[in-house]
């Protein structure tokens, strides 16, 4: 008879690596996330061919070529996109407009009503689509960002907050505490002025920045060089004491310039192509300080106001300003221009299809750096409202927005947008004996349908990772030959949606060479009376102390039993002795002493049959009382 019995002792192993290919997926979404798709393409294919949360990156790519308006390239990379498990539902529409811009039309027709059959139209895509603006339906399909108001607002005007090292930036007009108290007549609110605070700092700790770029007028907002040394802002057309207007009366607005000297911003001087007839303003500085882009309604524009750029010379010189065409300029105004150092220029307007009033675009270039496309941000960046300096952090994935909607606290408000980033499923599969990864091992990730997502084999560090979609159900099944099958639910519902979240599910597989040899380790048996090891229990005992060698974290302790022949006194000392010659036989064989918890006997107390006092037995079945049973405390 088999009396085995197993104690399992079960924990979580929470690892922390850094994985490889990991980072290079993170500088792709960087890129993406930036809007700069050449560079993007470049890593997404580089994952790809290491076959690296490839239906993830053949998506990406797919998208990163629609956004170059590169149909034939998307198209390739499309129709076997559409092919994979549980693909989300909007690349059969994405798949049918990439087919439609090569002239695919009957081919395009059976995708988009592969998709009308299992989405409904989205609203917020509808204008977007009338227009055949394409691209920015496509971006707006699904939610990109999340919105959370931020502590710099007053009842006043707060708007055009960028970072400066550790602290923020910003415009307001909350200082009503001068002695004339200042106010523009447009609005009745004071004059704005530039401030200054830590980036977990409130309003209320908020200063203006030191030197000599605050003034009595308007000031603001600003830009600064990428070491932080130069800064570029905006301010009436009031120099050195002197405030002037054009032949009509009207105070435009300048750009200046400033240098931080001791801490102070110092040295204002203005641009060259400053003039009294027109406003130039909204400076956006390059983050290699080559380009300069502004906003002007100088003539010989498109519309109302322009965005321009002007080269700035290693002297610091300014060239000639230049309109940056149709693509980006309408009929209609187009200001706060700024530009992300991966090279994308974001800008708001009221000329191209949009949410209501101003509504934030981003411009999308060719590997030539020439745009090429425009883009809406959609919701909840715009509104029906006006949305406009737009800032976007080096990496990629959060900024600020000032916007006069609905459910602010001032006239104009600042706002904290995250672009909302991937999920990362990662885990490693370990074996549950003793806690070493294993190598090609196989998991599939499943959705709650049971529909295959994915599946990865291990790598020699046993792990494996895959960004996977929020609020839904998974199963994760782990496999090996040689080892028992796993498997396991989890979900990633009430996650941070505005922080990159990880979902750590490590998971070992029992070696069923192990189970099996648990399973055929049989109880040894005594003769009557007797507690010396017999041939055959010897043979059982070298099974366990080979176990042990493998494993050597195996803990096990040692129970010892008789039948009911003899008082029960007897029977203790006697089961007692023979739990002692079990453990002397397999330290005998090298196992140290520490790895058996405890050796005991039980005497007739816990008999495995009819057997007890003053029952008829057969030899054999008292034989089965006689014996000493295994149990594992852990195999770790």
């Amino acid at each position: 008879m088999k009396t085995i019995k197993l104690v399992t002792i079960v924990f979580l192993l929470i690892c922390s690596s850094s994985f490889g290919q990991s980072g290079k997926l993170k500088r792709a979404d960087r890129y993406y996330n930036s809007f700069s798709f050449v560079k993007a393409i470049e890593k997404y294919e580089k994952l790809i061919d290491t076959n690296f949360n490839k239906s993830y990156a053949m998506r990406k790519l797919g998208d990163s070529y629609m956004y170059l308006r590169k149909p034939k390239e998307a198209v390739e990379v499309y129709k076997h996109v559409v092919q994979q498990e549980n693909v989300p539902e909007e690349y059969y529409y994405f798949y049918a407009q990439a087919l439609r811009g090569i002239g695919n039309y009957d081919e395009s027709k059976v995708w988009v009503d592969k998709y009308n059959q299992v989405s409904s139209k989205d609203s917020r895509i509808s204008e977007f689509l009338d227009k055949e603006d394409f691209i920015s339906a496509m971006f707006n399909l699904k939610k990109q960002y999340s919105l959370a108001t931020t502590n710099l607002n007053t009842p006043f005007s707060d708007f055009g907050a960028v970072e400066l090292n550790n602290d923020v930036v910003f415009v307001s007009s909350k200082d009503e505490g001068v002695s004339t108290k200042r106010k523009y007549a447009w609005n009745a609110q004071p004059f704005l002025d530039i401030y200054s605070v830590s980036k977990d700092g409130s309003v209320e700790q908020s200063e203006k920045i030191n030197g000599d770029v605050n003034s009595i007028y308007h000031d603001g907002p600003a830009s600064f060089s990428s070491d932080g040394t130069t800064m570029y802002f905006t301010r009436n057309n009031f120099y050195e004491g002197e405030k002037r207007s054009d032949k009509n009366g009207v105070n435009n607005l300048k750009i200046y310039t400033a240098e931080l000297v001791n801490g102070m911003w110092k040295n204002i001087k203005g641009v060259h192509f400053n003039n009294d007839e027109y406003s130039v303003g909204h400076s956006s500085i390059s983050d290699d300080g080559k380009k300069l882009y502004f906003t002007s309604d100088m003539p010989g524009g498109i519309g109302g106001s322009d965005i321009y750029v002007v080269e700035v010379n290693e002297d610091g010189t300014l060239g000639t300003p230049k309109n940056m065409g149709n693509i980006v300029n309408t009929e209609g105004n187009e200001m706060f221009p700024f530009i992300h150092n991966e090279g994308t220029l974001f800008f708001s307007s009221d000329g191209h299809v949009g949410f209501g009033l101003l509504d934030v675009f981003a411009t999308i270039s060719d590997e030539n750096g020439t745009i090429v496309n425009i883009l809406n941000l959609g919701e909840p960046i715009n509104s029906s409202k006006d949305d406009f300096s737009y800032y976007l952090s080096k990496e990629g994935f959060d900024g600020y927005i000032s916007s006069n909607r609905e459910g602010g606290v001032g006239d104009d408000d600042i706002y904290k947008f995250t672009r909302i980033p991937p999920l990362m499923l990662k885990g490693q599969i370990f074996d549950d004996a003793n806690n070493e990864p294993i190598v090609n091992a196989k998991v599939v990730l499943k959705d709650a349908n049971g529909e295959e997502i994915a599946y990865f084999i291990t790598e020699a560090d046993g792990y494996y990772e895959h960004i996977v979609d929020r609020d839904a159900n998974f199963t994760l099944e782990g496999s090996k030959e040689k080892y028992t099958n796993i498997t396991k639910e989890f979900n990633s519902f009430n996650l941070d949606r505005e922080k990159e979240m990880v979902v750590n599910l490590n998971v070992g597989l029992k070696p069923i060479e192990d189970v099996v040899l648990l399973a055929d380790l049989n109880t040894i048996y005594f003769d009557l009376d007797k507690s010396n090891i017999r041939p055959d229990a010897a043979l059982e005992l070298d099974k366990v102390v080979t176990l042990m060698n493998k494993y050597p974290g195996m803990v096990i302790r040692l129970e010892s039993h008789t039948d009911s022949r003899a008082n029960d006194q007897y029977n203790i000392s006697l089961s007692n002795r023979r739990a002692k010659s079990t453990y002397q036989y397999i330290i005998s064989n090298g196992i140290d002493v520490d790895r058996i918890t405890k050796y005991e006997g039980f005497g007739e107390t816990q008999l495995v049959n009819k057997c007890s006092n003053g029952v008829k037995c057969s030899k054999a079945e008292h034989q089965l009382n006689r014996r000493t049973e295994f149990v594992i405390i852990k195999m770790k």
